[in-house]
């Protein structure tokens, strides 16, 4: 048993003010692998402190060398990649080789990309041409309380502590709960690259406690969360009083849109990209909506890819899906699995219940609905695993018209070699991000949603900017 039950503060590892024990669960097992605190009041008051004390010095820092810290942080990062994939294995049910390439690349992918962005962004610049006077200088928003998910950690953890630490912005992180070890290994990191005391503190504790006690803290400036919509608006509320800048990246329902001329590749490539992470992904293409000239070998096809799709133990090396993170998401799912069965919707892969030969453990049937409306359970809720819903339609107006009829936006998706169509499907659907053709977004682009799927964006200059206020200056003199 693992036992991880101090709070990194002001530069230290310390105990926490009061014993509130947490077990970890390992989802491949149901057994506990490791034991923490849950944090009080006190503890995030002191991790608070701390934060807000090291914000002048950190603030007057040379962005060059918060820079070069990051910079040295990324080295670190790479020293423990492989501790950093086994725990998120350990603890959230990622497949270890998933865990190695996704899960812990996604980390140094971002914390590079805020370097070549921080390199070249003006922290201070003119206001232009027709005002030789005024400067305009990016200053941090101050002290942010960081809330990261259990479904991508180490991707949430450096999309935030990243963008924060190089704005000049001190900072309390608490993960989640259910996948904390991960985090408190990048805590180590963050001490070993030598950041200031104070710069980076961590405290362990769930959503009722630190999360609310931060959100509603008078001395945190800025709340940065990662998760569901239903905790996305009690952070509002919570942080309203205060006026906080609140940032949310929160759920979403992406619709991929298979128009009858997709490549070949296009409905296995949709149902792979959903079972990856085994579903827990808020950005997966969860509609699958296809032309009705291709729909009948479409649903063929994605009911036979996703019976391909294997289901095992995380630390199993392989190219297999494993568990869903705990026994509450996994009951949410096999809920909404006999939903869809009850409203109608036609099972042609997997159901609910475990897997064959896996009678312990998380483990959820690679789904697949056919004929599905857009007003039935499966196509309006977020279920978070391994569940795609495909719907019929025959237009390109009715594809836009149903794509868009959700109260999410996050991420929607576009399969066809029509050019002048795919570029005119980007402008009509409502959604922060659209990828097209298989084709990810690059190096540096924003993430981030409209509607219920939150506000602001993670990543590259976006990113800098969401932890930066603009301070405009008149009368500035020439130095």
């Amino acid at each position: 048993m693992i036992e991880k039950r101090n709070f990194y503060i002001n530069g230290q590892w310390v105990a926490p003010s009061v014993t509130h024990d947490f077990q970890v669960i390992n989802p491949s097992t149901e057994e506990p692998c490791a034991v923490i605190s849950l944090g009080d009041q006190a503890d995030t008051d002191a991790a608070v402190a701390a934060a807000k004390a090291a914000l002048p010095g950190w603030m007057e820092t040379p962005a060059e060398t918060r820079i070069a810290m990051v910079e040295k942080l990324i080295a670190l990062y790479a020293e423990r990649s492989e501790d950093l994939a086994q725990a998120m294995s350990l603890e959230m049910g990622a497949p270890i080789d998933m865990a190695r390439s996704q899960q812990v690349g996604a980390g140094s992918w971002h914390l590079a990309n805020f370097i070549r962005a921080a390199k070249a962004f003006p922290f201070e610049r003119p206001l232009g041409d027709h005002a030789p006077n005024d400067q305009i200088i990016y200053e941090a928003v101050g002290v942010a309380a960081l809330i990261t998910p259990w479904n991508w950690p180490m991707n949430q953890v450096t999309l935030k502590v990243g963008a924060a630490a190089i704005a000049g912005c001190t900072m309390v992180l608490k993960p989640s709960e259910q996948s904390p070890l991960n985090a408190m290994i990048f805590a180590e990191l963050m001490d070993e690259a030598g950041f200031p005391p104070g710069v980076f503190n961590l405290v362990n504790g769930d959503g009722v406690g630190v999360g609310s006690q931060l959100s509603t803290h008078p001395d945190v400036d800025m709340v940065s969360f990662t998760g569901s919509t239903r905790a996305g608006t009690a952070i509002s509320k919570a942080a309203a009083d205060t006026l906080k800048k609140v940032h949310l990246e929160l759920g979403g329902k992406g619709a991929n849109v298979v128009f009858a001329d997709a490549d070949e590749k296009a409905v296995k490539r949709g149902v792979l990209h959903m079972m990856n992470n085994t579903g827990q992904s808020c950005n997966a293409p969860s509609r699958m909506l296809v032309q009705r000239p291709i729909y009948d070998a479409a649903v063929e096809t994605a009911a036979e890819v996703a019976k391909g799709v294997t289901v095992g133990p995380a630390m199993e090396e392989g190219r297999h899906i494993g568990p869903v993170v705990n026994e509450l998401q996994w009951g949410k799912i096999q809920d909404l699995i006999q939903k869809g069965i009850d409203e109608g919707a036609r099972l042609v892969a997997g159901g609910t219940g475990r897997p064959e030969g896996l009678n312990k453990g998380y483990y959820v049937r690679p789904t697949v609905f056919a004929d599905v409306n857009n007003q039935m359970t499966v196509a309006r809720e977020e279920i978070f695993g391994p569940v795609l819903t495909m719907i019929p339609f025959d237009t390109e107006e009715e594809a836009i018209e149903i794509a868009n009829d959700t109260p999410y936006g996050l991420t929607n998706y576009v399969q066809t070699q029509d050019n002048v169509r795919a570029n005119r499907m980007a402008r009509a659907l409502r959604s922060g991000m659209v990828e097209m053709n298989g084709k990810s977004r690059s190096a540096g682009s924003p993430f981030g949603g409209m509607k219920q799927s939150g506000n602001g964006r993670e990543g590259g200059v976006w990113g800098l900017e969401d932890f930066l206020e603009v301070k405009a200056v008149g009368g500035w003199a020439a130095e």
